[in-house]
């Protein structure tokens, strides 16, 4: 019977903590304090690729900390995603806080971000077979989690999953910068019903790691073609769009997911501003771009991670 029970309780409570190993413990409190133990900080790679939001990180990639995001992506340790959640919301309010994110969202003082609109939390999605092979989309999982932690404090928050991979990448664990940027360029799009829905709140990217920041940029450089120009004056097609009848049978609803549920509506996909062929290669924004994107994209007010490579975390760069 002991043995029995033993092997029950395991399937309700944590066999080990997702950091250290031990025993009965979602997260100890040792390595709780690696994840959150910290103010979230300011982090920039080196090289800087082009285009990169300001980046909020709660903790360096490291120790017990790297540990907790491999249990929870590659081990299915799901009940890590609270703890995570948490730290991530941490890097989302203090991404919100900056001087610049405050002047883009009307946010007045250091005590959190003010009320104009909602917080938009928009994940970089993972690769489908990766989702595949895992069971879940981590990312996606702990975004949940922030915004559920962001609401519990008062900011009013949801995920917007908007963003689609257009096309197959490369495994970035063995590639350099350069590599990373040429590998995800033009890889990310944002969903054609999710074009409306990004311009009606404050909308930071995330993810679960930044190593080069290859990958986040790419998330604002699609972000910002999705804004692009206003759309013409309404027809026929845009106006059934508005009034939530699909203009075809192609046509897919985008949703807002307010913790495991979501409603949304369809909206055309605004074309992209066109770009030099060079821009177009490497997914670089144009200089004028390049004078948008200071302190962040066009509709981008920052982007937070759980964790990033240490030497981001150089205190002469931030």
């Amino acid at each position: 019977m002991r043995s029995w029970w033993r092997d029950l309780t395991d399937l309700v409570l944590p066999a080990e903590c997702g950091g250290c190993g031990r025993p009965r413990a979602v997260l100890c409190a040792r390595c709780r304090a690696a994840l959150s133990g910290r103010a979230p900080c300011r982090v920039r790679p080196e090289p800087e690729p082009p285009g990169l939001p300001p980046v909020h990180a709660a903790a360096p990639y490291d120790g017990e900390v790297r540990a907790a995001l491999l249990a929870h992506k590659e081990r299915g340790a799901l009940a890590l995603a609270r703890p995570l959640g948490e730290a991530l919301a941490g890097a989302v309010r203090a991404g919100l806080r900056t001087p610049t994110a405050r002047g883009r969202s009307g946010c007045g003082d250091d005590s959190g971000p003010a009320s104009s609109g909602p917080v938009l939390l928009v994940p970089v999605p993972s690769a489908r077979r990766a989702v595949r092979a895992r069971g879940h989309d981590p990312t996606r999982r702990i975004a949940y989690a922030a915004a559920g932690e962001l609401r519990r404090t008062g900011v009013p928050a949801a995920v917007l999953a908007a963003l689609r991979q257009r096309r197959p990448v490369a495994d970035q664990s063995g590639l350099g910068s350069r590599q990373r940027l040429a590998n995800v360029a033009g890889a990310l799009g944002v969903a054609p019903g999710c074009v409306r829905l990004l311009r009606r709140g404050r909308v930071v990217l995330v993810d679960d790691l930044m190593t080069t920041g290859a990958t986040l940029a790419e998330a604002a450089r699609a972000v910002r073609a999705a804004h692009g120009p206003p759309p013409g004056p309404s027809g026929p097609e845009t106006e059934s769009v508005e009034r939530g009848r699909p203009a075809s049978s192609k046509s897919r609803p985008a949703f807002v997911y307010l913790g495991e549920t979501g409603e949304g509506s369809g909206q055309r996909q605004t074309p992209p501003p066109a770009r030099s062929g060079a821009d177009r290669q490497y997914g670089r924004p144009s200089k004028e771009a390049d004078e948008e994107f200071a302190g962040g994209a066009p509709g981008v007010v920052c982007a937070a991670v759980v964790a990033a490579s240490p030497n981001a975390f150089g205190i002469h760069r931030n």
